[in-house]
């Protein structure tokens, strides 16, 4: 029993389910499992152990009633720490926040709780979830237990180390930018960044979100495999009065050719040889399965919409978003500030009003592509999982990265949904695919996973300390 922790998120609600073992069994070895790996990694950063079992007893509890105790029975789950978990400090990574104590859950924390999950501790985040790296002056830095020279990505990288490691089944990240795609990348996992709109949210402890902010960010899973992200997709998605940006989208749409384009250059962008070849592994491997797939030579404007990005995220505020930052003192934080500063200083003054003018016809523009093409392949990154701190590496470094992170920028301007399927390592060094489709189609991007995820994904969970050994030998 004392391996249960190794179970992903359907087996485990399964077997509590039927009673086979209990919610209890699992949480025990959960936790034995965070106290064993956690401290090489630093991913979860509060936890409280009787609040877990308390939960747990909680389950079996309602089973032994004959009450159904929701699909996620007994799965542990983390949450991130830019989202309100009541009775958790909701820190955001930054010292302004420290004393910031969640009263009330977030919709989707609420609604995982709800379908019986587990919730298992907070995970780390890079402060303000600026960076696709995961360090702060609150919580520390986290390693990715693949190979603690490469970043875990970010901001939920926390959340996709956890899971990696096998502590807990699921991680719950939010994603502005890339923030969960990237750190699955990263890590050698899966995430899925649902449509704008699918996952209601709302912190209760924090201000409202500028508007732009509003637009772009969602909040979705990370798992280890792409059945898990389906299970918890359904359990998020449930609806709540407080987000009036959530949409009653059915969760299946209409049946479509199985028909995908593949881009490997998006927006002229450099793509590392590696990262082509995992693009085109991926395409054979959906003809394998049966999908008509065609190379295509560019997407629609990829480069307006992560232009559109930009602006919506730095357009509004940024005087005293960078005040708060300065505030905090977080090099990573700081650097990110400074090198956008010009970006910011070159807007015009209705950079918000225009874009979300042209935001419009950037929707548009990919829905009547997505409805010749129902799924898209494009690079998650155009390079490998970066070393960690490259960002902070001068202008230089900080431009590398800016540059190859053009798919995690540019999609969610548009609020569509993507999946990242983890696909092979090179070495200790994950690799994967990103999968596209349009609004409220997770279940193609899910279907096109599925099917790529069957013909080899990198092996997990797995034990953090090859992942330092790896991290020596590239030294």
């Amino acid at each position: 029993m004392n391996e249960l922790w190794r179970l992903s998120a359907t087996e485990v609600a399964a077997l509590v389910r039927s009673r086979e073992v209990s919610a209890s069994e699992v949480a025990a070895s959960a936790l034995q499992r965070l106290d064993a790996v956690n401290p090489l990694i630093n991913a979860v950063v509060a936890h409280r152990p009787e609040w877990v079992m308390a939960q747990a007893a909680g389950v079996d509890q309602a089973l032994a009633r004959g009450e159904d105790p929701g699909p996620l029975a007994g799965v542990p789950v983390t949450t991130k720490i830019n989202t309100d978990h009541a009775g958790y400090a909701t820190t955001n990574g930054t010292r302004l926040q420290e004393d910031v104590i969640a009263k009330v859950s977030s919709p989707a924390v609420e609604n995982l709780a709800r379908a019986g999950a587990v919730l298992l501790g907070r995970s780390n985040s890079p402060t303000f979830a600026l960076r696709w790296f995961t360090s702060n002056l609150v919580h520390g830095k986290t390693q990715n237990p693949r190979n603690a020279a490469l970043t875990p990505g970010g901001s939920s990288g926390g959340g996709a180390a956890a899971v990696t490691a096998g502590i807990g089944c699921i991680g719950l990240g939010t994603d502005i930018g890339g923030s969960i795609r990237y750190p699955a990348y990263a890590c050698g996992i899966h995430g899925l960044r649902p449509s704008f709109g699918r996952v209601p949210a709302f912190n209760a402890a924090l201000p409202e979100r500028p508007i732009g902010a509003q637009l772009m960010s969602a909040t979705g899973p990370m798992a280890r495999s792409v059945a898990d992200l389906e299970a918890a997709l359904m359990a998020l998605s449930a609806p709540d009065v407080r987000d009036p940006w959530w949409v009653p989208a059915p969760l299946s749409g209409p049946e479509v050719p199985l028909r995908a384009a593949i881009c490997l250059r998006p927006g002229g962008m450099a793509v590392s040889p590696e990262v082509e070849a995992a693009m085109l592994d991926a395409g054979r491997r959906l003809v394998d399965a049966g999908w008509t797939v065609e190379e295509i030579d560019d997407t629609p404007l990829i480069r307006d919409a992560a232009e559109v990005q930009e602006r919506l995220w730095l357009g509004d505020g940024f005087a005293a978003f960078a005040d708060a930052v300065a505030r905090d003192g977080d090099p990573g934080a700081a650097a990110v500030v400074e090198r956008v500063r010009h970006k910011v200083s070159a807007m015009p003054a209705d950079v918000v009003n225009s874009s979300l003018v042209r935001r419009t016809t950037l929707m548009r523009q990919w829905r009547l592509f997505l409805a010749r093409y129902p799924v898209l392949l494009l690079p998650v990154s155009g390079e490998l999982p970066f070393p960690d701190g490259l960002d902070l590496q001068g202008e230089e470094g900080f431009a590398r990265v800016w540059e190859a992170q053009l798919t995690m920028r540019a999609l969610p301007a548009m609020g569509l949904p993507g999946l990242v399927v983890s696909t092979n390592l090179i070495d200790t060094v994950p690799v994967g695919v990103q999968i596209v489709a349009s609004h409220f189609r997770e279940d193609l991007c899910l279907l096109a996973g599925k099917a790529i995820e069957a013909r080899g994904t990198p092996p997990s969970p797995i034990d953090p300390r090859l992942g330092q050994g790896a991290s020596a030998a590239l030294r």
